[in-house]
């Protein structure tokens, strides 16, 4: 009776033995598991509301720009003669805080409220880094007098395209940005090739934005 009550108490051991090592190694799995489900989310989160930092901010350390409009002001309604239902012009623009380093300037106007997603209305780019603003009515010239190059809107035309939303009060950004390269783009460049040729290389970026509702008869 003694040897099976030992082999008893050595199966019950091996067996207990084999059910902790499985509980173990299933806990680990499962620990793993959660670790990642925690590290995609935050990925995620991160992407949604901090989408800047994964489109174009590649480096750190990025310097702020200060830009402004003796037209508007941050956040202000834009003029009508600056856009479809006026004369449709570019409005003048300002900005400071380039860094001496700089080597090109680039514009971006855009209008993120678009029922079709973002829609662009101005690409502008290889603007020389002492420039410091743009007057009113830009020409939708290839090439302008300074050397800088318009690209191609999504009215499918070179130079300013001005708001004219279809419904309700829209945002236009004017972003600007210093970069520590000349792009090698021909004119007539999109924004989305513009962007990924200035990125790793910003130095320092800003915007203004502006609304504009249409008045309806």
């Amino acid at each position: 009776m003694e040897r099976h009550r030992d082999f008893d108490e050595i199966g019950f051991g091996c067996w207990f033995a084999r059910v902790t090592e499985f509980n173990e190694g299933e806990t680990k799995q499962i620990m793993g598991l959660r670790r990642f489900i925690v590290i995609t989310l935050l990925f995620i989160t991160s992407a949604l509301f901090f989408p800047r930092t994964f489109e174009l901010r590649a480096e750190e350390g990025v310097m702020d720009l200060d830009v402004t409009s003796s037209a508007f002001g941050p956040n202000g309604l834009i003029p009508r003669k600056y856009t479809c239902d006026g004369d449709d012009v570019s409005p003048p623009l300002a900005w400071s805080g380039v860094p001496q380093n700089s080597a090109n300037l680039v514009l971006i106007s855009d209008d993120p409220d678009a029922p079709m997603g973002t829609w662009v209305h101005w690409v502008l780019y290889d603007l020389p880094p002492q420039t410091a603003s743009l007057p009113e009515h830009v020409p939708p010239l290839e090439t302008l007098a300074s050397g800088a190059q318009h690209g191609r809107t999504d009215f499918g035309k070179l130079g300013y395209g001005g708001p004219c939303p279809p419904s309700g009060t829209h945002r236009y950004f004017f972003k600007l940005y210093a970069l520590d390269v000349k792009l090698n783009l021909d004119s007539g460049a999109t924004k989305k090739q513009v962007e990924k040729a200035m990125k790793g290389h910003i130095l320092a970026e800003g915007n203004l934005v502006g609304r504009y509702k249409r008045e309806r008869n």
